[in-house]
């Protein structure tokens, strides 16, 4: 039985992950900057992330656009489990648009090994949808 996305359990569940990957810690060492996953016509992710951990999280049940942040990415539901199911890589998505970034992809392009890590600790949450 998984944890539906998305969902508050498993944005709670999400961040165990980040927060207890080493692979993460050690790619995201320099990472500095907030983040907002927006699911396009339902809901949003916020992590706040910083050298490696996630300080805090949450759920966005409404009007996920309303919440400000370093690097906005959205994209619809679809695009999104093809992502935590490992076959739409993050940065690929940004740069084919298939994810739609607000903020600087310099800086995430810097940061590919961050955002891979942050990836696979999503996969490793058990996801339904």
């Amino acid at each position: 039985m998984g944890t539906k996305f998305p969902s508050a359990e498993w944005v709670e569940q999400f961040v165990e992950e980040i927060n207890s990957s080493e692979a993460y810690a050690n790619a995201a060492k320099q990472w500095e900057g907030d983040v907002l996953l927006v699911i396009e016509g339902h809901s949003g992710v916020y992590l706040d992330l910083w050298h490696g951990e996630c300080r805090s999280a949450e759920y966005l049940a409404e009007n996920p656009s309303d919440k400000r942040a370093e690097f906005i990415i959205s994209a619809n539901l679809e695009r999104w489990q093809r992502v935590l199911d490992g076959k739409l890589d993050p940065v690929q998505g940004m740069m084919t648009r298939q994810l739609k970034l607000d903020g600087n992809l310099v800086k995430i392009m810097k940061n590919v090994k961050a955002a891979q890590e942050l990836v696979r600790c999503a996969t490793r949450v058990d996801t339904v949808y």
